[in-house]
């Protein structure tokens, strides 16, 4: 007996996938479709979809009972399976891409504050011979008063009007690496 075979977009015979295999890629399209109920209506806007699937996507989002929104979601991936996947993937992405930029400068800046404030004027001036176009006397007297308030157990405001300082300081361009060179 012979097997059946498929002709895929070029022409070529292959296998037909297996139904694990059909099952996994199900699973995988489902997994999406929970991700783009999950997004705000201002990223859901940047991910090129049909308009049908916006429409069932925003009827999913406004269900409140479990069991139903369950099945518009699995009415989604339906409908995510009857199109090519990829670029709702690839804009999903450079979504993850984007956050994981943003946590790395949220990380760097972290860094830079802790060890202004723990090595002081050693930091500082390392932090200087990097970036020239930082502000020594505001981030000078931020240390000092991060410092203080540590000493007495008093809110870290200053540390955080440090940290804003030096978010924006990486926002005009990348903070380097906080360790010692």
């Amino acid at each position: 007996m012979e097997k059946e075979r498929e002709r895929n977009a070029i022409g070529i015979e292959q296998e037909p996938a297996s139904k694990s295999q059909r099952k996994r890629e199900a699973r995988e399209i489902q997994s999406l479709a929970k991700r783009l109920l999950a997004l705000s209506p201002a990223r859901l806007d940047q991910v090129p979809m049909d308009t049908t699937l916006r429409a069932e996507i925003d009827r999913a989002r406004a269900i409140r009972s479990n069991g139903a929104r369950k099945r518009q979601m699995q009415y989604v991936a339906k409908l995510m399976r009857r199109d090519d996947p990829g670029p709702i993937e690839d804009a999903l992405a450079s979504f993850d891409a984007e956050a994981k930029q943003i946590t790395a400068r949220q990380h760097r800046c972290e860094a830079w504050r802790d060890v202004l404030i723990d090595e002081g004027d050693t930091a500082i001036g390392r932090l200087f011979e990097q970036r020239r176009d930082a502000d020594p006397q505001a981030i000078r007297q931020l240390v000092r008063n991060a410092r203080r308030e540590a000493g007495h157990d008093q809110a870290p405001t200053a540390a955080r009007a440090l940290f804003r300082l030096l978010r924006e300081l990486d926002e005009s361009g990348p903070l380097p690496p906080s360790s010692s060179p």
